[in-house]
């Protein structure tokens, strides 16, 4: 699968607005650590329109929190989300994404910005630690007009901040951007914000990050680590009964299927967003056999691989 860099958005950006790389980049960037910038919705949408190329359906380089307001549509992973009228919207490198227009009004405002800007040394926090960049989280959260407008004011001091001059921006900006994770932290269910109160779901929540670790499959020589139930309950150091147990108290499935259901989910990726042969999928997913893998997919989903495809 493409993985768009932040020079990829840069070079497409500047080629459809007839503007330089440089004058998209802001000002002092290269004497930060890591990347940050922001950009008005509404002026991408116009972009977006010259040229539709500009956001594709495919893994970033970099993380990404928006502010949609308008009638859209949010695609991640396997999943599709209408959005209504306002949203918060998060992405992560580790899942495909894209974001459809449904109307020609479209405002907001998004930011994109790498781990590295906000190092532990520089926050205080790690990034793939926090709840709402979390596997299994939900990523889009619809938003009442009062939520809507706490959160453009935000953006617009990011907005304003990073057209200033003063000498700690990037610092400030910083704390804008935590401002906005933790406003969506609030937006999650108190049970995914703390559940790692108790040890059974701790438990649940090291496999689900155990196993999100095995993914994305980004080459066909790429094989994941871990594939059964037996697997994981190694690694995590628990009786296969008890992470079974825990799993199904806390999440309502059992080890195998929040395992087949991720793999199935990677296994659409690759077969839509790459050009890899079915042995070589199958491989990357811990399939031995061609044919366990086309049972294992038509099982889960009722299609063949190869007509999925289609």
């Amino acid at each position: 699968m493409d993985v768009t860099t932040l020079n990829d958005f840069y070079e497409h950006a500047a080629s459809v607005s007839g503007e330089s790389v440089s004058s998209l980049l802001p000002e002092g960037i290269n004497k930060e650590i890591g990347h940050f910038n922001i950009f008005d919705v509404a002026d991408l949408f116009t972009r977006i329109k010259k040229a539709p190329g500009l956001m594709p359906y495919n893994r970033r380089a970099y993380y990404k929190i928006s502010l949609i307001s308008g009638h859209s549509m949010a695609e991640y992973a396997d999943k599709t989300i209408e959005i209504e009228k306002n949203a918060l919207l998060f992405a992560t490198p580790k899942i495909p994404y894209n974001w459809v227009p449904q109307t020609d009004q479209q405002l907001g405002f998004f930011c994109i910005f790498t781990a590295d800007f906000l190092l532990p040394s520089k926050s205080g926090v790690v990034l793939d630690d926090l709840p709402i960049f979390k596997p299994g989280g939900y990523p889009v959260f619809q938003l009442s007009d009062k939520e809507a407008i706490d959160i453009r004011h935000i953006f617009r001091k990011m907005s304003e901040e990073i057209g200033s001059d003063y000498a700690y921006k990037y610092d400030l900006l910083r704390n804008y951007v935590l401002e906005l994770i933790h406003y969506g932290q609030k937006l999650q269910p108190l049970t995914t914000l703390y559940a790692g109160h108790n040890a059974s779901a701790r438990v649940s929540s090291l496999f689900i990050e155990l196993l999100e670790r095995q993914f994305p499959i980004d080459s066909p020589h790429q094989k994941i680590g871990l594939r059964t139930a037996k697997d994981y309950a190694d690694r995590l150091s628990v009786h296969i009964n008890h992470l079974n147990k825990v799993l199904k108290e806390n999440t309502g499935k059992t080890t195998t299927e929040h395992i087949s259901n991720r793999l199935v989910q990677e296994a659409k990726i690759l077969l839509k967003q790459t050009a890899w042969n079915i042995s070589e999928i199958a491989y990357s997913l811990g399939f031995e056999e061609v044919a366990h893998f086309s049972t294992f997919f038509k099982k889960q989903t009722n299609i063949a691989p190869l007509k999925f495809r289609a």
